[in-house]
């Protein structure tokens, strides 16, 4: 079923591979017909997460990239509306003149194609395929890999089911049958698994693994245990007490290049499952409710984000996922964000949480709309302004966020935003350089891969983060809203001279920072973003837990 971790399993064995030495990647495969995941609602389908290079993907993509530490490409993530229009395109040019296009193999072999590409130079690539077994839209990605392992041999794929196995209340015992049927419906496909993840709440006992054994007629050594875990990233190293990754080599016949350390790992994850602090945090957004159930999964990279900086800080994090529709007292938390979404639903809320943390001197981090919103209420409750984004308010007089002249009238929706990596000049001696003073080398280096429309013009201090927006703050109100105190501390300086705020900062606040970048994209367990971590410090200092510690130099 969708939901059991088939993203987070696929990230814990790239993880694993990495660890016995093996350069690693990872493609997921969506069926929809979606060309990505741009249009879709984040309440039904999780995050949107964006990759360097621009793409708008499936949030498990977010997981590839916090597990194995580099760069995912768009071209990772593979969906029905790709292959089908690239098919098109090809026809309509006259590529398969005098052939009959059909599913097979026309569409099955553009499948094959885009894996092996995105394969090249790895020597293992991982491939999840969305949905359930048994879905109608994923036979023919079901049929490709078939004809895969045909071409590349059946020693060198390895097939992986993961499977949920549930405890009814009324029953009080683990069901094997829905796995049964898995396997069943697999099979008929011309896929036998070689292993299967166990997902259930508690550890799969031999009783139930010796049925599955049975019914799937594989080694039991190879019916792996997944049970309900406090951390996703506890998930790795369950499969390794399990000996997954050596089982895996095995079932290849290759040797290990190096043996596993996951002592850094292991150190992390103790920290978040043991912290020695804590701090309470309210995440005010758009995208939390879906009748009557709250959500995590429209803001997972934030949630990940701040358990990444609670780990580096011994912290542990309580968040609250508050709907910005609702009137909520916020005066209990230790840290407000307000984070990205679109259209004018919630917009009162977030600017009224904006107002609190500015006014009671509560850390404030904002992230993309939530540097927008920070914009409008310091331009209205300090400024004295008429201001509102166009977005909501078309016709207001101060239009301090405004979509630019050059940018045209949008046609359509999809892929159209400023989406991916921007280089941005930080402002020397403000808060954003002190945060991201360790990462200016790191991103140094980056900024040289990356096209001259988003370099611009650079500084010395450059740090990159990824962008999915359309609305900027307006150019024509820098030099007012600095006059009154905002501190526009990172810039992105196109090619043609015009400054596009990045950052934006109160040096009189404790800490109030927003960006109209996400760096929640770039985060990661062993790495978290720089503005996250000093989110929670700050959040530490108010709850008087730590000593200040010496700006960066």
């Amino acid at each position: 079923m969708s939901g059991v971790g088939k993203g987070v399993a696929t990230a814990s064995i790239g993880k694993i591979l990495q660890s016995y030495g093996f350069s690693t990647t990872a493609v997921k495969i969506d069926p929809y017909i979606n060309c990505d995941a741009g249009t879709l609602r984040p309440t039904e389908h999780g995050e949107v997460w964006v990759t360097l290079d621009g793409g708008e993907i499936d949030q498990d993509l977010g997981n590839y990239e916090r597990f194995l530490g580099f760069p995912i490409s768009k071209r990772n993530n593979i969906t029905t509306g790709q292959v089908f229009r690239t098919l098109i395109e090809k026809e309509r040019r006259g590529d398969f003149l005098g052939q009959t296009v059909q599913l097979i193999p026309h569409l099955t072999d553009e499948i094959k194609l885009r894996i092996k590409e995105v394969s090249d130079g790895f020597d293992f690539v991982l491939v999840e395929i969305g949905g359930t077994v048994g879905d109608y839209e994923n036979v023919p990605f079901m049929f490709a890999i078939k004809s895969l392992e045909r071409e590349v041999g059946r020693e060198n794929i390895v097939y992986v089911l993961i499977t949920y196995l549930p405890i009814p209340d009324n029953v009080g015992e683990m069901k094997t049958k829905p796995t049964q049927t898995a396997i069943r419906l697999m099979v008929e496909q011309g896929l036998v698994p070689d292993f299967i993840l166990c997902r259930a709440k508690v550890s799969l006992d031999d009783v139930r693994k010796k049925k599955i054994e049975t019914y799937a007629n594989i080694s039991s050594d190879n019916i792996i245990s997944a049970p309900d875990v406090s951390s996703i990233y506890e998930v790795p190293l369950n499969f390794e007490k399990q000996e997954l990754g050596l089982k895996l080599l095995k079932r290849f016949g290759i040797k290990q290049k190096k043996k596993p350390n996951w002592d850094v790992w292991a150190d992390s994850v103790s920290k978040i499952l043991h912290p020695s602090k804590i701090v309470s945090v309210a995440l005010v957004g758009k995208y939390v409710t879906v009748g009557d159930f709250t959500l995590k999964d429209s803001y997972i990279s934030i949630h990940e984000s701040l358990v990444h900086a609670g780990a580096a800080n011994d912290c542990a994090i309580s968040v609250a996922f508050i709907d910005a529709s609702e009137g909520v007292d916020l005066s209990g938390f230790d840290g407000i964000i307000v984070p990205g979404g679109f259209g004018s639903s919630g917009v009162d809320g977030k600017i009224s949480a904006i107002k609190f943390a500015r006014e009671n001197k509560v850390p404030y981090l904002g992230l993309c709309y939530g540097m927008q919103l920070a914009v409008v209420e310091y331009s209205r409750n300090v400024c004295g302004l008429s201001a509102h984004t166009t977005e909501v308010e078309p016709s207001v007089k101060d239009k301090v966020i405004d979509i630019l002249p050059e940018q045209g009238v949008v046609k359509e929706k999809g892929a159209s935003m400023r989406l991916g990596a921007y280089a941005a000049n930080i402002l020397q001696n403000s808060l954003a350089h002190s945060l991201y003073a360790r990462r200016l080398k790191e991103d140094s280096e980056l900024i040289t891969k990356l096209p001259i429309e988003r370099t611009g013009i650079i500084s010395k201090n450059v740090v990159v983060e990824v962008h999915r927006h359309r609305y900027e703050l307006n150019p024509a109100y820098l030099s007012l809203l600095e006059e009154r105190g905002l501190v526009i501390s990172g810039w992105h300086e196109r090619t043609d001279g015009t400054k596009l705020a990045e950052f934006v900062e109160i040096p009189s606040h404790p800490f109030f920072i927003a960006t109209q970048a996400h760096p929640e994209f770039r985060s990661s367990l062993l790495h978290p973003a720089p503005l996250f971590s000093g989110f929670i410090k700050a959040c530490l200092l108010k709850k008087q837990l730590v000593v200040p510690a010496e700006p960066v130099k």
